[in-house]
């Protein structure tokens, strides 16, 4: 059942610094699944094994299609130090799937592209609005409120707060 519109304008309730990380794969051969299947059921066993874990740092992700070969995942992260943390984690999910990865990439066959930008946005450096939608991105992680408690203008929203 789709989500539900709230009505008004809202706010994302974000607090302080956040990070967001971009994450994808673009399919080169779709005659080589055997390049980019391993990639595409991945990612979902990670966000899984984030999800169950309370403190992972993740408070939310949204997967979307950019096209016919692009997939891509954007999350939001409490700390770049819980997903750095992650990320080198020995027993997680993500250093054995990040080593079955490089090995493919090393075999040279090229049939699976993969990309990651992370971005560490100080407090007061981002805003959003949200006009008759459900929750949706930053809001959805963090939940949302009415626009008028953090200003009417995306400059009020970007000043900083106290």
């Amino acid at each position: 059942m789709p989500a539900k519109p709230i009505e008004g304008r809202m706010t994302a309730r974000a607090e302080g610094e956040t990070t967001v990380f971009l994450i994808g794969m673009r399919i080169n051969k779709f005659r080589s699944p055997r390049d980019w299947w391993p990639v595409a059921r991945a990612m979902p066993r990670m966000l899984r094994e984030l999800s169950r874990e309370k403190g992972s740092g993740l408070i939310g992700a949204r997967t979307l299609i950019g096209g016919p070969r692009l997939v891509y995942v954007v999350q939001y992260w409490d700390s770049k130090e819980k997903l750095l943390a992650y990320a080198s984690a020995a027993d997680g999910a993500h250093r054995p799937a990040w080593a079955a990865f490089n090995r493919r990439m090393r075999a040279g066959k090229g049939g699976v592209g993969f990309w990651h930008e992370t971005y560490v946005v100080p407090a007061g450096s981002y805003e959003s609005v949200y006009v008759d939608m459900p929750e949706f991105g930053l809001g959805k992680a963090t939940g949302v409120m009415p626009v008028g408690r953090r200003g009417e203008r995306a400059a009020e929203r970007l000043a900083p707060r106290e």
